[in-house]
């Protein structure tokens, strides 16, 4: 008896046609319109670098808003700076982490521009031990959410770095919760 229909070899064949001819005409650009100088998506590639690194920039500017909230509230509940230290570790070479990179002729001081203000400190901390360790947590649980919607907005290698850095802020989130928890006892 012969076999009726599609097999799952002629199936697979006329997907990696049909593939082949995608990557063929998608190669096999028109160069007519740009007279030889740039391709036409250049200027595409230009705003997405200067979207990255203003994604960058950001977070790095809110890293070091949690990076001053945690330093507040291991100064005003010192039972607390034990289980901060490490998160608090983390918050900063994630800041590292996204920093925008430097050209080659800029200068090595981290020196905020001349039109850049550094970030205005948190408010106060709750004088509660426990309040003030769910504000963190709050705090951390917001950086994973930004994160998470930046990611449409990165190129993949920035994606995977805020895919990461938002789980780890979401981890965070979570053991500030239980760091809160024990605080209240």
């Amino acid at each position: 008896m012969r076999r009726t229909g599609t097999t799952r070899r002629g199936a697979l064949t006329a997907t990696g046609a049909l593939a082949l001819g995608a990557v063929l005409t998608g190669c096999g650009g028109d160069d007519e319109g740009t007279g030889g100088k740039r391709p036409a998506h250049s200027g595409a590639r230009a705003t997405t670098a200067k979207a990255e690194k203003a994604l960058r920039e950001k977070a790095v500017r809110d890293g070091a808003l949690l990076l001053a909230q945690y330093d507040l509230v291991a100064e005003a509940h010192p039972a607390t700076a034990a289980g901060l230290v490490p998160l608090r570790a983390a918050v900063a070479e994630h800041g590292r982490a996204l920093a925008p990179p430097r050209a080659k002729d800029a200068p090595k001081k981290d020196a905020p521009k001349g039109d850049e203000a550094p970030p205005a400190p948190p408010g106060p901390v709750s004088a509660d031990p426990e309040a003030a360790v769910r504000e963190l947590a709050a705090a951390e649980r917001h950086r994973a959410d930004g994160y998470g919607e930046a990611l449409l907005a990165a190129g993949p290698e920035l994606a995977r770095l805020l895919a990461s850095v938002a789980a780890a802020a979401a981890a965070h989130a979570y053991l500030l919760t239980e760091l809160a928890e024990e605080a209240a006892v």
